[in-house]
């Protein structure tokens, strides 16, 4: 049915445009072009260069021959060029693919292979590893993209030049775009970040433009971020592309600080050096933090806002970060939902409550984010909403404008994961009679590492490829430094001399370091009378050996 509504009043290029963040950054320039944006070393560069100059990557870009679906893979740490590469990709209308700089050379190559990576820019840090992913791009799958290194004059250590051109040399020799546009459809892809996901299987996770935009405001409101904030960058961008922070730093015309390197001791200098009000961590880099010597925080007499995710905070973590005065916002989310999708609104009343029941109440995951459209804790099967009691488990799942496209290349595992017309986490938690959500299990045993995923699977994989194991199960024990470590469980064939220590260095082999076992036990595996192993059990066992 029509109304006189819909009568001459269609949308147009003078009411309609878009949704992209790199909005965001056109804006900032042209009316903060004075401010700083990035502060790196001795690199110092206001908003309206960082624009000039990820105009110019996204020239150079197009004359690579980069277009609208291309993938451009990077593999750079928290640095400048990191910043512009999410400016200058999405402005074309290509899709940014981040790759892990923890992963090896192998799964490197698999992923660009698997996202049709075009051009790929590279720090020489990782020039080794590179080389070596790049061999097996070209040897076993054909492929041969355009490679350009990035020089970091902060970058000491052994390096090597691998590519065609350097990123300085290649920017300078292109005049800049004359805007930085980005699509036409809201809903074309703006990144493709890969996830161990649930199966062992890596996953390409499709996001859009619209959900990278509405996921960038909301960081804003979720923080109550002020203009111009001094964002640290403790982060990994390639991380769910930084949490849309990239895109979020500016829209409120703040300053990107970044960092190659992240410990406390650096990160508490950069704090006071630069007078950084806000940063992101997983807990074990909030624990580095809290658990520095009082004289690396001499000086920081402000207030400094962190966002921890990864793995739920600890008790003594909340405790600690109050003593020092770090005010600290608890939010949970996955890369299908663009990182953090959900947190842990302190409420005023809170502060009157006992510290161990502020504890308590800061460490659940929260409620929805502002402009995501639903989050609620159901029964995967049924689909029914679990009552808010706090005791009924079901699994979280999410709905609205900043949830994924999909999975690329995998209709299967797309399919699966909205069934219902829910996204599925695959986490299991309760729902407390005030709607916040709290995790209780990772229905398929994911691990959280220091804010990394690792499939318990995969690590599995791994050990059953050694030919004196009989059966294996690994599960996440807890960590005060890392949150969890993988834990495998290990019946060795009869008459094997196998140590532990040949099944670490047999793993090392096989796994990225952060994935390998940090402990190894030879006990019987507990198992259902269908041969079914009973992972609940050994988690129990995992806590116990705390």
């Amino acid at each position: 049915m029509t109304s006189i509504y819909d009568q001459n009043l269609d949308t147009n290029v003078a009411n309609f445009v878009a949704l992209s963040p790199v909005s965001f950054v056109e804006r900032t320039a042209e009316i903060f072009g004075d401010l700083p944006a990035v502060i790196h070393g001795q690199r110092r560069y206001t908003w309206l260069e960082t624009r000039n100059r990820s105009a110019r990557l996204a020239a150079a870009l197009q004359s690579a021959g980069v277009q609208r679906g291309d993938t451009v893979s990077v593999m750079l740490p928290n640095t400048p060029e990191m910043v512009e590469v999410h400016y200058a990709v999405p402005a074309i209308n290509a899709v940014l693919n981040t790759l892990n700089t923890r992963l090896d050379s192998s799964l490197l190559a698999w992923q660009m292979n698997h996202c049709e990576a075009k051009v790929v820019i590279t720090d020489t840090e990782f020039s080794s590893t590179m080389r070596a992913a790049l061999n097996i791009l070209a040897e076993t799958h054909g492929r041969h993209p355009l490679v350009i290194d990035v020089a970091d004059a902060e970058y000491t250590g052994p390096s090597e030049l691998i590519g065609t051109d350097t990123y300085e040399s290649w920017l300078a020799a292109h005049d800049p775009v004359g805007e930085l546009k980005g699509p036409a459809n809201e809903w074309d892809a703006i990144a493709v970040s890969y996830t161990s996901g649930t199966t062992g299987d890596p996953k390409g996770v499709v996001t859009h433009h619209r959900g990278a935009y509405l996921n960038a405001v909301s960081n804003v409101t979720t923080w109550q971020m002020p203009h111009f904030p001094r964002y640290l960058w403790t982060l990994p961008m390639f991380h769910c592309n930084g949490w849309c922070f990239p895109w979020t730093v500016a829209m409120q015309a703040g300053t990107h600080i970044c960092l190659r390197r992240v410990d406390g001791e650096h990160i508490l200098a950069n704090i006071r050096a630069h007078r950084a009000d806000h940063y992101c961590a997983a807990p074990i880099v909030q624990s580095q933090i809290y658990n520095a010597p009082d004289a690396w925080r001499d000086g920081i007499d402000w207030s400094v806002r962190g966002m921890v995710a990864g793995a739920a905070p600890p008790a003594a973590m909340i405790e600690g970060m109050a003593k020092i005065g770090f005010d600290i916002t608890h939010v949970y989310g996955l890369t299908e939902v663009y990182g953090p999708a959900c947190v842990a609104v302190k409420r005023p009343s809170w502060a009157s409550e006992p510290l161990a029941e502020q504890f308590r109440l800061n460490g659940r995951q929260g409620v929805r984010y502002v402009l995501q459209e639903g989050m609620a804790v159901m029964d995967p099967e049924t689909m029914a909403v679990c009552p808010a009691d706090g005791e009924t488990m079901g699994e979280i799942m999410f709905k609205g404008n900043i949830v994924m496209k999909g999975y690329l290349k995998n209709p299967n595992a797309t399919e699966a994961a909205f069934a219902g017309g829910w996204f599925h986490t695959g986490d299991l938690a309760v729902m407390d009679q005030d709607r916040y959500v709290k995790i209780k299990d990772r229905s398929k045993d994911i691990i959280i590492s220091g804010g990394e995923n690792i499939s318990s699977i995969e690590v599995e994989d791994a050990l059953y490829s050694h030919p004196d194991v009989m059966a294996c199960a690994v599960v996440a024990k807890p960590d005060t430094k890392w949150g969890e470590t993988p834990l495998a469980f290990v019946e060795l064939k009869a008459d094997s001399n196998v140590t532990v220590a040949d099944l670490i260095a047999h793993c090392r082999t096989k796994l990225a370091s952060y994935k390998v076992p940090r402990g190894i036990r030879f006990e019987a595996i507990p198992k259902t009378s269908t041969g079914k192993i009973q992972k609940f059990q050994l988690r129990e066992r995992a806590k116990q050996s705390i």
